[in-house]
């Protein structure tokens, strides 16, 4: 699957100024299909990696499990990707991804989005 509808679905959260979950997204790209959660975190990775690329903010920032926060793959992910030195949980975790979350949104819910 594309990137293109996950990206434009982030960008629309972005516009709104607040995050969408897993399972929202997973049941908007994917509804019925099997592993689709998975997928659509997969498909998010791709996406952080290629913001990363480019020196832009993560759309995938807006992407959060039911708890608010990204699951321990995102954090597992920056650090691979040298933009985070600290725990996959907890008040590191979450004072960074509040960060990015603001950065995102600013960018990818304005011009850019």
């Amino acid at each position: 699957m594309s990137l293109d509808p996950l990206a434009a679905t982030l960008r629309a959260a972005a516009r709104a100024g607040r995050p969408v979950t897993y399972l929202a997204l997973a049941d908007r790209l994917m509804a019925g299909e099997a592993h689709r959660i998975h997928r659509v975190t997969l498909m998010l990775e791709a996406l952080a990696r290629a913001d990363h690329a480019a020196g832009r903010p993560l759309l995938a920032a807006l992407a959060v499990g039911r708890a608010g926060l990204p699951g321990r793959g995102f954090f597992q992910l920056l650090a691979d990707l040298g933009l985070y030195e600290g725990p996959d949980q907890g008040p590191p975790a979450a004072a960074w991804h509040a960060a990015e979350l603001r950065r995102a949104i600013a960018y990818w819910g304005g011009a850019a989005g």
